[in-house]
């Protein structure tokens, strides 16, 4: 079956201690599985849309553990590359009572030998959407290559999640190359505080001057909530009451619940309402990925009116307890 969203990116193999302490003092280490662009296509898959990744693993026990933990994810994970030259990318995170750091061990990965030949997959030909992220150019120039190519192409709809980060690029370089890109696409996601540090813009409306051309735009901002400028012109949609567990996933999270109820066919509250949804779950949960809320609920919360959505949707969102990787 054909995939009705593509996503393609790097996913490395997480390494975390496994209790709370600095990792030159854990006992023992977890594995896991991270990657922005397989995030998004875990959510959707979750929310029972067929969903495509598009990468490359090393041929190595770390990759055969990606595909398999996406593949029972529900991800086509039929087109991935195996590098017998490259190993799978890695990151571990340090955690820390000020906040963790997390530790890239990615230069040379099978990932960041990915190309311009890429955009000749099938799985890129055949599905509705295409979604990418600002990580990927940053890892290297045939990645950066890649990423423009789809962007570029006129036969592929493009999801374009800014997803900036800083610690890949060299100074200077990460605010007009992701504003050139994100130029180019049909959908964008960026956090409002992520284009202030980009591009010194201050509110949604002042990304949207900046990106006048894109079909539609989507500009987040936190826990206030998130807009959409498009063909329905300006739609706001709050965001529900959260406590923070983890941060991690949720701007995924948030591109996956959007992008169903696109394919879904909903109006931009729709979009808005379920992309905030999907956040928030991950909001409250230790992982990258959380369980949508049922589709009998989901139906519900997204028919509420707008006087009880806030109400409804903090309520929702609060009903997920500890850890799901679902």
């Amino acid at each position: 079956m054909n995939p009705q969203v593509t996503c393609v990116g790097e996913t490395m193999l997480l390494l975390t201690a496994t209790e709370a302490v600095p990792l030159d003092q854990a006992p023992s280490l977890s594995m896991g599985v991270a990657g922005a662009e397989s995030n998004v296509a875990c959510g959707l898959a979750a929310l029972g849309h067929g969903a495509a990744w598009l990468s490359a693993v090393g041929d190595d026990p770390f990759g055969r553990l990606l595909v398999r933990h996406l593949g029972e994810a529900g991800v086509d994970v039929s087109g991935t590359r195996v590098d017998p030259g490259r190993p799978t990318g890695l990151l571990a995170k340090d955690p820390s009572p000020t906040g963790s750091t997390v530790h890239y061990y990615r230069a040379g990965s099978a990932a960041s030998a990915l190309g311009p030949d890429l955009a000749d997959h099938p799985h890129i030909r055949a599905a509705a959407t295409v979604h990418l992220s600002g990580i990927t150019p940053a890892l290297s120039p045939t990645c950066d290559a890649l990423t423009e190519h789809l962007l570029r192409s006129p036969e592929t709809t493009v999801s374009f999640d800014v997803n900036h980060r800083p610690r890949l690029w060299r100074r200077g370089e990460a605010a007009p190359r992701l504003l050139e890109l994100a130029r180019l696409a049909d959908l964008v996601f960026v956090g409002r505080d992520e284009a202030e540090e980009l591009w010194g813009t201050h509110t949604a409306r002042d990304v949207r001057d900046l990106l006048p051309d894109v079909d539609r735009l989507v500009v987040k901002d936190a826990e206030h909530g998130a807009t959409e400028f498009g063909g329905e012109g300006e739609t706001y949609v709050p965001a529900p009451r959260v406590e923070v567990v983890e941060p991690v996933g949720a701007g995924d999270a948030f591109a996956a619940g959007y992008l169903a109820a696109d394919l879904r066919g909903l109006d931009a509250r729709g979009r808005l309402r379920l992309g905030h949804l999907c956040a928030g779950r991950v909001l409250r949960v230790t992982g990258d990925l959380a369980a949508p809320p049922p589709p009998e609920r989901l139906d519900a919360l997204l028919a509420v009116p707008d006087r009880r959505w806030t109400e409804r949707a903090s309520a929702a969102v609060a009903a997920v307890r500890g850890d799901e990787h679902e």
